[in-house]
């Protein structure tokens, strides 16, 4: 086993502002393997009540300091194998508290591929780069020097190309200056700009990027679901991105830094810093400003599909109704399957809803005959292709045929049930029934049980995100499997009854436990208690401790077994319950609710925690399992909204109210659905009259919502929608003052900036010219930004009094342009 790198508890304290004891107990527990839902809910007094997500960010945090420190290890490694580790730069390495810091120092000695500077120093001209910037004497007549160094067997003909080397050499070495890129990386991020334009004229999805074809915003400004949308719009060719900044503060930055103002050859050491910065910083820089966001945006894009997976995932079950699940289809019309109470399929059938209206009449007459031969109270309608066709008709035939008997029907979000309809996992299950047939048999289930139904489908397919496609695979794949992972084990399962995909779930579980444990149930049967589940092979003790609290075994032969009190608190509830005078087998089953509150009534927990020999916060959690054995935690949460009608976008008028539940949240509002063939988007702005940062903090997926219609785009076929009663008024928000200068001081009067002179009167500005009446002013033609002239740039050509020696060249360019030309014109000059 690998030595556990230590990690600096304070630092990691102040900056999720928790107690350092509470952090250094969490590390201590996450390090000795314990999973995070283990750790909220039986270690609390070690934690001190830390929740989930609190525990979450420490792991973060570990992950990220360790990440560091191998770094560091490595580097250092590098370092001395080289022969270039000084005690000075050990200490700078050791020092760097993050990893941009590492980079910068390493940077000069990081392996390279052959650049322009490996070639020129591979020529012998690092010497000479070296006299240049030292000023040496030896190089003060630079055009002699460089002479020196030519060597037409190494490629060096000219001493201008002597020269072009050196600069290179130099331009290298000043990019790699790690203050020097601190302080421009500041400038950079403090004047950067993140811009777009359009680069082709036709394409099937341009108007998806209409926003973007023109595009422009400061760094700092450019929101998450923007910079996704943009680095999609450059993979499909149609926007062109980039990042601009202020070059010449850059450049001003370089030169006081690197070129002295009485150097000999300044003009030269102020090209080769032009050169670094063009060539080999700047395009470094946008690199890294573009990776930052990209980076920040699929972490964003990650959490807000986290959030939501978890309200989906957490939605309450409806149990004990018989269900006739709908497949919504076109062409292979619609696929049918009838529910019993535990979601097992008891009859399969298909009907087409488009079309005649004597098919339309066989549909409702095969819809009716289904629910009255098998008994079924509530539809469940899947979201997709011809949905609104379906709901239409089911809406007409309750309106006919069930006037006296509840049947009610509900729209469910059927994203990922047809990816479960040809995943092993479905034919596993239902391997006697056709995939096209399955998609509706799993619509139904998750109606009936949401988590234990959406566990068996790759969670990025269910399609409750911002961008999550354009994410990393890993980053979304791990991030979601923790979320899952947690809703698992906060709701918790049946041993005798969870699948393999559930229990997979499980805190302490994996895949390979989870088909072990339904692979003994089938061979031995039912499990009588918890403990019983040690004779499964590959789950030892430790397993055993993160798993055993979030299983329950129903009927089993250990009364605590069908509560979630974990097993080594066993011997604490029951004397806990002696205490109370309360039979163990009345307070499992729930008889004895009541006389538990009452027992527990006036005492002082503190003083039973105590006497008990666990902490309080054990002892809130203990008595949390006892006081609703077996309770299912989305019970209390308010069940889909059923409907019995259909809403029609012609019957909307602006200001009716509407009930709906959310789809989906995302940074900019959240999807209601409404009863409409598409759901209406209610604006951040629209959620309260308060301003509103996150729309999280408002609302979740699965939510319901009383809402107003604010505006109907028939056109369109869209609505907005709004959270606010029509009439609400909104808090008068006070008017920022306006930023005044502060009074001038007294002007002197005297002249020549004496008392009582003139000279430093106010002098009236000329007048600003306008254009004469009648006449429009000349509408300017944009001009191109600086990223569309970085893309289009040409070279100038030089001049004739660069080429004759009477002006100073501008660039390196200008200098390979002269050698380029001189070697053309000799061939010429000898024929």
């Amino acid at each position: 086993m690998s030595e556990v790198i230590a990690v600096d508890v304070q630092a990691i304290a102040r900056e999720l502002e928790l107690s350092a004891a509470s952090v250094e107990k969490t590390i201590a527990l996450l390090d000795a393997g314990n999973t995070i839902p283990f750790i909220t809910r039986y270690r609390r007094d070690a934690t001190g009540g830390l929740d989930e997500q609190q525990i979450e960010r420490i792991h973060e945090c570990i992950a990220r300091e360790r990440q560091l420190a191998e770094r560091k290890q490595t580097i250092l490694r590098s370092l001395a194998s080289q022969n270039k580790l000084t005690p000075e730069l050990q200490a700078e390495v050791e020092a760097a508290g993050d990893l941009r810091r590492l980079e910068d120092l390493y940077l000069p000695y990081k392996p390279k591929k052959q650049t322009l500077a490996a070639k020129a120093r591979e020529q012998g001209l690092g010497p000479l780069a070296d006299e240049i910037v030292s000023d040496a004497p030896s190089a003060n007549d630079l055009d002699a020097r460089a002479a020196d160094f030519v060597n037409e067997d190494k490629g060096i003909n000219e001493a201008a190309l002597a020269l072009v080397g050196a600069g290179h050499v130099l331009a290298e070495r000043f990019s790699e200056m790690a203050d020097l890129r601190r302080l421009l990386r500041k400038h950079y991020r403090k004047t950067a700009k993140v811009v777009a334009v359009q680069v082709v004229k036709d394409h099937k999805k341009l108007s998806l990027y209409k926003d973007y074809l023109n595009y422009s915003d400061s760094l700092a400004r450019v929101k998450p679901h923007r910079t996704l949308a943009l680095n999609r719009g450059e993979r499909e060719k149609i926007l062109r991105v980039g990042v601009e900044a202020d070059n010449e503060g850059l450049f001003s930055i370089a030169s006081e830094m690197l070129v002295p103002a009485e150097h000999s050859h300044r003009d030269f050491l102020s090209g080769c810093v032009r050169d670094a910065l063009d060539r080999l910083v700047i395009p470094s820089l946008e690199r890294e400003c573009r990776r930052e966001l990209t980076e920040q945006a699929e972490s964003h894009s990650v959490e807000v599909f986290a959030r939501n997976l978890r309200a989906i995932l957490l939605q309450p079950p409806v149990q004990g109704r018989r269900v006739l699940a709908i497949d919504p289809g076109y062409k292979n019309g619609c696929k049918l399957a009838a529910l019993d109470e535990t979601g097992q399929p008891i009859a399969m059938g298909l009907v087409h809803v488009t079309g005649s209206e004597e098919g339309r009449a066989v549909a409702k007459t095969k819809l009716r005959e289904l629910i009255e031969q098998h008994n079924l109270d509530l539809i469940a309608i899947g979201n997709g292709s011809a949905c609104r066709q379906s709901e239409t008709l089911v809406a007409e035939l309750l309106g006919e045929a069930f006037t006296e008997r509840k049947v009610e029907y509900v729209i469910v979000n059927e994203a990922g049930a047809s990816v479960y309809s040809t995943s092993a996992i479905g034919r596993e299950e239902l391997p006697e029934i056709e995939a096209i047939q399955r998609s509706a048999i799993s619509i139904g289930r998750r109606m009936q049980d949401p988590l234990s139904e959406l566990v068996k489908i790759d969670p990025a397919s269910i399609g409750v995100g911002l961008y999550q496609h354009d994410a990393k695979a890993k980053h979304l794949r791990d991030s979601l499997e923790n979320v899952v992972r947690a809703c698992v084990s906060f709701v918790g399962v049946d041993l005798n009854t969870a699948s393999p995909a559930l229990l997979g779930y499980v805190s302490g579980l994996n895949q390979l436990t989870a088909r072990r444990i339904v692979e003994h149930r089938n061979t031995h049967g039912r499990f009588a208690s918890r403990e019983a589940l040690k004779q499964v092979t590959g789950i030892g003790d430790a397993t055993f401790v993160q798993a055993a609290g979030f299983l329950k075994v129903d009927g089993g032969d250990t009364p605590l077994d069908r509560t979630w009190v974990h097993p080594e608190s066993y011997q604490v509830a029951t004397r806990l319950l002696e205490r109370l005078n309360l039979p163990l087998e009345e307070i499992t089953t729930g008889k004895a609710t009541d006389k538990f509150h009452e027992g527990l009534a006036g005492r002082d927990r503190n003083t039973l925690a105590s006497d008990l020999g666990v902490g309080t916060l054990a002892l809130e959690q203990l008595i949390e399992a006892l006081e609703r054995p077996g309770r299912d935690l989305r019970a209390d949460l308010p069940p889909p909204i059923f409907r019995r009608d259909v809403v029609k976008l012609e019957d909307l008028e602006v200001g009716m109210p509407l009930h709906g539940t959310v789809l989906n949240v995302v940074d900019f509002g959240a999807f209601v659905d409404v009863g409409l063939s598409d759901s209406g988007l209610v604006h951040i702005s629209q959620m309260s009259t308060d301003f509103v940062r996150d729309p999280h903090s408002i609302v979740a997926a699965g939510d319901q919502v009383a809402c107003w219609v604010a505006s109907i785009d028939r056109e369109r076929r869209r609505v907005a929608l709004t959270m606010l009663a029509p009439g609400t008024p909104r808090p008068e928000r006070e008017a920022k003052p306006k930023h005044q200068r502060p009074p001038r001081p007294a002007k002197p009067t005297g002249g020549d900036n004496k008392p009582g002179g003139d000279a430093t009167r106010d002098r009236p500005r000329p007048p600003r010219k306008r254009p004469p009446r009648g006449k429009k002013q000349e509408s300017r033609e944009p001009q191109p930004t600086g990223f569309e002239k970085r893309a289009k740039r040409e070279v100038v050509p030089l001049t004739k009094e660069m080429e004759q020696g009477k002006e100073a060249m501008r660039s390196f360019s200008d200098l390979l342009q002269f050698v380029k030309k001189k070697q053309k014109d000799e061939p010429e000059t000898k024929n």
